[in-house]
């Protein structure tokens, strides 16, 4: 597609509805089209329903276009102020001008139209959506990239900055892997998290100390985790590319500014990825973890641990998880992809006995010391892959289960996963999802031999298109 035939703006463009993948959604007509017809379907990113706007077509597909919004010329009665400074540059938080209310409604239709719509599954009535008590400050855990070549914002002179000025620690630019935005203020996690990536930027700059540059895998500052929990108790993990004489001093810099950290790490990772999945996490200062609460269990965090990034919201969406597995205390209850046990112990009281299976074995080793901790002796962890640990002879081994849990990664169950618990046949399998694309993928062959009694879904990240989504499958006899 030639740029010539994409220099086209279309002006005052009602916006109709909130669509799929955070976007908002309008019927247009190009100069080509039969006025007539019933209009292209448009998405546009940062726009509200009943906004009219100016937008110009940055994609032209044959069933549908994409644009930008050029001007606002009447924005909606709907339409809030972004609370965000880096709105619209930064790609979280795109729904900030539109009311929690809406993002819910948004929501709740985004999984009826996964479910429904697009896998032609059988529904009861939907339970109302689960909304976040906190919609700013929400998240325990954030990972903020350095770069040397940070991102130019428009008002920028690039040639009127030095070095150190270029410099930037935030997020990855959506569409860009080797550009960064320096964060000033974050909205998503709850302090010290701003002032410690704030303080190790200033002094990483001061003392000389090289950001990374993504594009040609060198320098020595890396990236960073900052983990916080509802006690007030920080991990920090810093990671660096090589080895260097400044690390040591900076590390220590930061653990006397910050009390707060309780568990201080460093990674010395050379791979051309950030993930620190397979890199050893080396103990610097503190403890080896830190400790989340739920409902009586305590549930030990290490530097590689999964834990809901949203801690009330978790404490939510394992609830209904719960109440749809409908326990008695005779149960053998399987969760599987239980990362660090959390739903497992969480349900092991009215159960006779949970399985818990996990990819992760740092994640199975950090389960069953919380089992430990909590004095839970009727959970058992395994750890491997899903489709080689989880087959007929270890069902055999373990226990036929009543009531499986499931609770995968945004793609869902691999094949041999989803055929293994049909030969499983429990009575009741509660799956947990954060994308319901993927679970009605799932849940379209276990109907098969299953039908889906309950739905709700369960709001993590407000502001953001993305939900978790719970579905109840009942064995058909």
């Amino acid at each position: 597609m030639s740029k010539k035939k994409l220099d086209l703006v279309l002006e005052n463009v009602t916006i109709e509805s909130v669509a799929a993948e955070g976007k908002a959604l309008a019927h247009v007509h190009l100069p080509s089209d039969e006025p007539e017809g019933p209009g292209r379907v448009l998405f546009v990113e940062f726009a509200v329903p009943g906004d009219v706007v100016n937008v110009r077509i940055i994609r032209k597909k044959k069933s549908f276009l994409e644009g930008r919004i050029e001007r606002i010329v009447k924005p909606s009665e709907q339409r809030l102020e972004p609370f965000c400074k880096h709105f619209g540059v930064c790609g979280g938080c795109k729904w900030q001008p539109l009311p929690y209310e809406l993002q819910l409604a948004a929501k709740q239709r985004q999984v009826y139209d996964q479910l429904v719509r697009i896998g032609h599954l059988e529904l009861p009535e939907i339970s109302p959506i689960l909304g976040s008590d906190k919609t700013v400050f929400y998240r325990n855990k954030l990972e903020f990239t350095f770069s040397d070549k940070r991102w130019i914002l428009a008002d920028e002179d690039p040639e009127g900055l030095t070095d150190a000025q270029r410099c930037g620690l935030g997020f990855h630019v959506g569409k860009f892997f080797d550009k960064v935005l320096d964060i000033e203020k974050c909205w998503l996690q709850p302090e010290p998290s701003n002032a410690i990536r704030l303080f190790i930027k200033d002094y990483a700059i001061a003392h000389g100390i090289p950001f990374y540059n993504l594009r040609e895998n060198r320098g020595v500052i890396r990236n960073m985790f900052v983990r916080t929990t509802d006690d007030g108790d920080v991990m920090l993990i810093v990671c660096f590319a090589a080895e260097s004489e400044a690390i040591f001093p900076l590390l220590d810099a930061v653990a006397d500014a910050f009390p707060a950290i309780k568990s201080l790490y460093y990674v010395i990772n050379a791979k051309l990825n950030d993930s620190i999945a397979d890199q050893q996490c080396i103990l610097y200062r503190g403890d080896e973890a830190v400790y989340e609460h739920m409902e009586g269990l305590r549930f030990k965090i290490g530097p590689k641990s999964f834990y809901q990034t949203n801690t009330g919201q978790a404490y939510k969406l394992y609830s209904v998880a719960r109440e749809y597995a409908a326990l008695t205390g005779k149960e053998v209850v399987y969760d599987l992809y239980t990362g660090t046990g959390t739903i497992a112990q969480f349900v092991s009281r009215g159960a006779s006995k949970v399985i818990g299976i996990e990819y992760v074995p740092e994640a199975i080793e950090d389960a069953k010391i919380n089992a430990s901790l909590n004095g839970i002796d009727n959970c058992e962890f395994y750890a491997g892959d899903m489709k080689d640990i989880l087959t007929a002879d270890f069902i055999e081994k373990h226990g036929r289960p009543e009531v499986m849990i499931v609770d995968p990664p945004r793609a869902g169950m691999h094949p041999d996963v989803v055929k293994t618990i049909m030969q499983a046949a429990p009575k009741r399998i509660v799956y947990v999802s954060c994308n319901p694309a993927s679970q009605a993928r799932d849940c379209a062959v276990l109907c098969e031999n299953y039908r889906i009694t309950a739905v709700r879904s369960v709001d993590m990240f407000p502001h953001t298109q993305h939900v978790e989504n719970v579905c109840l499958l009942e064995r058909q006899v």
